[in-house]
Order: C-alpha cells, then sequence, then structure tokens
C-alpha cells in the first residue's frame, strides 16, 4: 500500500541559505523509490512555532501519513526539533526513536546523543532523523519496513477515526 509523506528540514544555515540541503532531497528520493507519495517538502530554521506550525499543517490540513524531520536532534542549544515533536504528538512511539540508535550504535558509538523522537498526531506518524545526509538515510532504513506495518495498522481499515484519510 502507498502512503502520502512530507519531509521537513530543520535548519538555520540552510533556511538562511548558507548549506545546501542534502538531507531532505535524499530522504525524498528514498521514500518515492519505496512506493511514498511525497506531497510536502519544507525547510525550517531552529524555531519552535515554526517547526510546530509545519508539523501541524502537515497532520492536519495536509493530512499526511508520515512526516518525517531532518536535523535539530543533537546536543545544540538549537537543537529543538524533538521538543517540538513531543509538544504537537498525541501519542508517543518511542520504539523507534530506540531501534534508530540502537542500529545508530553498530555504526558509531556516537549514536547514542541523537535525540530523536516520533510519535502519533491524529492519523500522522512524525518521526525526528538526523540532520546528515548519511545519518538520517541509515535511520531510516533501520525502521522503514516496522513504519510501514505502524501505518498500515494507524490508517488501516480497522481504524474508524482515521477512515477516509489520504493514503
Amino acid at each position: 500500500m502507498s502512503y502520502t509523506a512530507a519531509v521537513i528540514t530543520v535548519s538555520d544555515k540552510g533556511y538562511r541559505g548558507e548549506r545546501e540541503d542534502t538531507s531532505g532531497p535524499n530522504l525524498c528520493r528514498l521514500l518515492k523509490e519505496r512506493g511514498y507519495e511525497v506531497k510536502r517538502s519544507a525547510l525550517v530554521p531552529d524555531d519552535m512555532d515554526m517547526i510546530k506550525a509545519e508539523l501541524v499543517n502537515c497532520a492536519d490540513v495536509l493530512g499526511i501519513a508520515l512526516i518525517l524531520t531532518t536535523g535539530g536532534t543533537g546536543f545544540s542549544p538549537r537543537d529543538i526539533t524533538p521538543e517540538a515533536t513531543l509538544a504537537v504528538v498525541e501519542r508517543p512511539t518511542p520504539g523507534i526513536p530506540e531501534a534508530m540508535r540502537a542500529e545508530s550504535m553498530k555504526i558509531t558509538p556516537r549514536g547514542c546523543l541523537s535525540r530523536s523522537a516520533a510519535g502519533i498526531r491524529g492519523c500522522s506518524l512524525i518521526v525526528n532523523l538526523p540532520g546528515s545526509k548519511k545519518a538520517a538515510e541509515e535511520n531510516l532504513m533501520a525502521v522503514l519496513g516496522p513504519i510501514a506495518h505502524g501505518l498500515e495498522m494507524l490508517l488501516g481499515e480497522g481504524s474508524a477515526d482515521c477512515a477516509g484519510t489520504e493514503k
């Protein structure tokens, strides 16, 4: 089954045009190759209100099934993507970032430093990924199979609350 997706890059430098966003376009490509319909991509600064507004727009207005963020998950004082995500989700899904960190630890001991979060808002699953192209791809590929099953459960016929949501 094919689902809709959005990719939101969170980067002050990218937003100001000081750094090229390679992570966001790469995630869009990976999703499309796996049958997702990428309906939105956006680039926002590390700003709590702007991140939250973009997440809410993708979930509530556009009805997108899978919303990925890339960037803002580290230790820098401006890295607030997980906090913005947790402020808008209704049901956290901690197993997704736990699985990503476990896979990252097989590649680098610094994988434990990721503060990624994930959760459900309405009929949308929001997942935070690291900002680097390589790490974002590795993290996504570690959980994309289980995410597809989760979306099937979230948006499947057995879920009356999500009936009619775009897939």
